[in-house]
């Protein structure tokens, strides 16, 4: 997803899109152990994902506390 869009989110949304990124994940290295995955790429992206979706939960939780 891209900054924008994970922005127009509200909290619960953003954790339940972080939650899902954490299982897609999880999924993807399931997959890699198993030999099953054909783009290791997709365990960056995800990764990435997740470091945006943390970003933006941190930076309102600064905007509340000042």
């Amino acid at each position: 997803m891209k900054v924008d869009e994970l922005r127009a989110l509200s909290p619960t949304e953003l954790e339940k899109q972080l939650e899902a990124a954490h299982q897609e994940l999880f999924d993807l290295r399931f997959r890699v152990t198993t030999k099953q995955l054909v783009n290791h790429r997709e365990i960056v992206r995800v990764q990435k994902d997740i470091a945006r979706m943390k970003t933006i939960m941190r930076e309102r939780e600064l905007e509340i506390s000042s």
